[in-house]
């Protein structure tokens, strides 16, 4: 069973980057997506960006973080990244890994994965 576990998150000035991480402490995420999701206070929880573990196909990035964020996968440490530039205050939320087994109709939705992290916090201020 995969157990993700996030890192990387801080603080950081408008137009800085973060690199967050997501490793598992159980089993490897081959044969997994994963997933990126964030809510900020008051908000729901917003789809940010998702991809499968291996075996190559489409990297999805929400309209609010394409061209910014991008997702990449590290398997000498097993580790799934997500690398954010050009932050902005309106990206500030807790920031949380999900794996699963989604199908395609799924990949962006919450449904779509069976496993969550506990959460990292992102905060982007002057």
């Amino acid at each position: 069973q995969v157990q993700p576990v996030e890192s990387g998150g801080g603080l950081v000035q408008p137009g800085g980057s973060l690199r967050l991480s997501c490793a598992s402490s159980g089993a490897t995420f081959v044969g997994y997506a994963v997933g990126w999701f964030r809510q900020a206070p008051g908000k729901e929880l917003e789809f940010v960006a998702a991809r499968r573990w291996s075996g190559g196909g489409t990297t999805y990035y929400a309209d609010s973080v394409k061209g910014r964020f991008s997702m990449s996968n590290d398997t000498a440490t097993n580790t799934m990244n997500l690398q954010m530039d050009g932050l902005t205050p309106e990206d500030t939320a807790v920031y949380y890994c999900e794996a699963g087994r989604p199908i395609i109709s799924t990949m962006t939705t919450v449904r779509g994965y069976s496993v969550w992290g506990q959460g990292t916090q992102v905060t982007v201020s002057s």
